[in-house]
């Protein structure tokens, strides 16, 4: 193996750790935005759907998405395991790093269940999420599917990643509904506050590092290093979209809302991963404002559409997903959709062609997902006891003390004052 092969296997391993490493910001940001109860639950059921996500992506994740096979599904390469040095990218380097991908996407989707599912919910859904939501979409675009055909433009995965486990959230909060006191009967709603911002605001800093390994890394290596444009248009998307969100709240509110703030910063990193190769640092900007506009309106109208979703995953993943997918069919410079593949977007004269392939993506991906998910969750809603949701009694105590028998913050909490107050 030369020098740059060599560099660049070292490169695409350094990115799989800051992927795996924003599981770390995603404990943080959402046992913070939800109530302290539930905040052990969170961070472990976190750390075990990662190590069943990476089993079934080993066993027929990879398989279905890289195996030779025909337009919609891969059909080879089951239970990857080979290791042959060679002069390019080692297979097990970009197995590794796609599979940190998989499971970002699974915890988006999990984003739905907040505060409401039953453990076994977790387990079956992160089964099946993995083998056949996930690989689908991710197939259709990154693994040689009919989308990478017309010449779909997905970066780093604002459509795979992100839409894809949006629309699973969506999915999970029609089935299970919002939680306890959430609404009241006249339509209103109530905050019911995560306990910890600072908590949330740590972890949105660490999924912004993570990123960088996100997108970065997506480069698959250092040749030109090209790593560096990309993190530039990554970090320039970001700091706009925080930047955007706090005065579009403080405009319509008249507060500066944190968590607002963050998600405005998230949004425009989510909005940015689809193009963040394709567009120029101007468009990046532009790209980051208008995601961070539109996190604030969308958290907006899923709570006034009843939709209750406690860590904000159909906003900031969801919707900003959707933008950012489309907004290479706007803003692809020639250059780099020559470079990177696709055509240029309608402002750099493309016509409307790329934006009609974007847009192709977006709903072919969002409608399976979602459709898949819904499906696969209201049958087990049916298979298993009880359901999906547990019951009234385990929700007020809390999922920390009813699925594990222990607190998160032991010394803080006890099941005596959680059933007084529902805290």
């Amino acid at each position: 193996m030369d020098e740059i092969s060599l560099m660049n296997n070292v490169w695409v391993m350094l990115g799989f750790i800051l992927v795996l490493l924003m599981q770390g910001g995603f404990i943080l940001l959402e046992a913070g935005s939800t109530r302290m109860k539930n905040a052990g639950h969170i961070a472990g059921k976190t750390i075990f759907t990662v190590g069943i996500a990476s089993i079934v992506f080993w066993a027929v994740g990879y398989g279905f998405i890289y195996g030779e096979g025909n337009a919609f599904i891969g059909l080879s390469n089951f239970f990857f395991g080979d290791y042959s040095e060679s002069e390019g990218l080692v297979g097990s380097v970009d197995f590794i790093f796609q599979l940190a991908f998989a499971a970002i996407a699974l915890t988006i989707a999990f984003g739905g269940f907040a505060e409401r599912a039953k453990l076994s919910a977790y387990i079956i859904f992160a089964i099946l999420f993995s083998a056949f939501i996930y690989p689908v979409v991710a197939h259709w675009i990154w693994g040689g599917g009919w989308l990478s055909e017309l010449g779909k433009q997905d970066f780093a995965g604002s459509t795979v990643v992100h839409l894809t486990g949006a629309a699973a959230a969506l999915a999970a909060t029609i089935v299970l509904g919002p939680r306890i006191g959430k609404f009241n009967k006249d339509g209103t709603s109530n905050d019911l506050a995560g306990h910890n911002q600072v908590f949330t605001a740590l972890g949105v800093l660490l999924l912004w590092v993570g990123w960088f390994g996100f997108n970065g890394g997506s480069t698959f290596g250092v040749e030109g290093a090209f790593f560096g444009y990309v993190s530039l248009t990554t970090q320039l998307a970001a700091a706009a979209g925080a930047i955007s969100a706090m005065f579009i709240v403080t405009a319509m509110t008249g507060k500066a809302d944190v968590p607002t703030m963050l998600n405005g910063a998230l949004a425009g990193l989510v909005a940015i991963t689809a193009s963040t190769a394709f567009v120029s640092t101007w468009a990046a900007v532009v790209i980051g404002i208008i995601a961070g506009l539109i996190v604030h309106f969308s958290m907006v109208f899923f709570d006034r559409a009843k939709i209750d979703d406690p860590i904000f995953a159909l906003s900031v993943h969801g919707i900003a997903g959707i933008w950012g997918t489309l907004s290479t069919g706007f803003f692809a410079t020639p250059g780099l959709a020559e470079m990177n593949g696709g055509l240029p977007g309608l402002f750099y004269g493309g016509g409307l062609t790329q934006l009609g392939v974007q847009l192709t993506g977006v709903v072919s991906s969002g409608l399976y997902a979602f459709v898949v998910a819904f499906v696969i969750l209201k049958v087990m809603d049916k298979v298993i006891p009880g359901g999906i949701r547990v019951t009234e009694e385990e929700e007020i105590i809390g999922l920390d003390m009813s699925e594990h028998g222990s607190y998160g913050y032991p010394e803080n909490i006890t099941p005596t004052n959680s059933k007084k107050t529902g805290a």
